[in-house]
């Protein structure tokens, strides 16, 4: 219940700070942008319909959409945000029509994308869908075969290319560019405190190394074997995950064990398991 509860509140606070980007600085400067508010800022320009009430009548055909191809669990699990989105945007319209935040062009193109990025991020982390045009890729996918982030893609630049033909070339230029930045920043905050530094160690003192590691550390260590290249010795690779902080140290330790150890270090994206995203345990 507690996890339920939370991921709710998240979901929440992130579509509303999405529908303050797009009443404060995607709608007063117009810019396009893609998904279903995207759409919705089209028929806004088009027929005058207000931006929030699109997005409800876009997110509500599209969510019956989803129940009735992919069940209830997803309709479940998309029912927060299709709703939330566009009355928390009716509620900023209504504020930002009594005073403009900002009216710098660059400006808005660049806290719209980057408070667009940051929301979109913390509610996919949850585990939540954002619903809207999230959906006809899925469905696309079920059917087809076809792979939803291509499809997504493909969504958003039909979606832009619909834009452009009430907005000038430099909007859509920008426009473009806020879609980049949001993208750029959603995939940094999906691994946004996941990410860890993987070292390989080569070194004839390894079961030294691995113990200061174990002790030192406190990482855990895989043993491999292989084989060198030039000499065709035997070999042992210590590997271990440590964080960025940790990676310093590490590698004094092991260099005041052997001076001449190889040491490869590389970036990795995730890392799931006890001691990362389970609690250590000491046997």
């Amino acid at each position: 219940m507690k996890q339920i509860i939370k991921t709710a509140l998240i979901v929440i606070l992130g579509n509303f700070t999405y529908a303050f980007a797009v009443a404060f600085f995607i709608e007063p400067s117009g810019l396009i942008t893609g998904g279903g508010t995207g759409i919705a800022l089209f028929l806004h320009h088009m027929f005058g319909f207000k931006t929030s009430h699109m997005v409800l009548l876009i997110n509500t055909v599209l969510f019956l959409l989803g129940w009735k191809v992919m069940g209830r669990r997803f309709a479940a699990n998309t029912l927060l945000s299709t709703f939330c989105m566009p009355l928390e945007l009716h509620f900023w319209e209504n504020v930002a029509s009594n005073f403009s935040l900002v009216d710098d062009i660059v400006l808005c193109t660049i806290f719209g994308g980057l408070i667009i990025g940051v929301s979109l991020g913390a509610v996919i982390r949850t585990g939540a869908s954002t619903g809207g045009m999230d959906i006809p890729p899925i469905v696309l996918n079920k059917y087809f075969g076809l792979p939803i982030s291509s499809m997504m893609w493909g969504f958003d630049i039909c979606i832009l290319a619909l834009q452009s033909v009430f907005t000038e070339t430099t909007l859509v230029l920008y426009g473009i560019v806020l879609v980049i930045l949001y993208t750029m920043t959603l995939d940094r905050m999906l691994i946004l405190g996941k990410a860890m530094t993987q070292i390989k160690v080569v070194s004839k003192k390894s079961d030294e190394i691995r113990r200061l590691i174990l002790q030192d550390i406190d990482r855990g260590v895989t043993m491999m074997y292989g084989r060198t290249g030039y000499l065709g010795k035997d070999a042992e690779i210590t590997l271990s995950i440590v964080s960025a902080r940790e990676l310093a140290h590490a590698e004094k330790l092991i260099h005041d064990v052997d001076p001449e150890a190889f040491i490869i270090v590389s970036r990795v994206s995730e890392v799931k398991g006890r001691g990362f995203t389970e609690q250590k345990k000491y046997l």
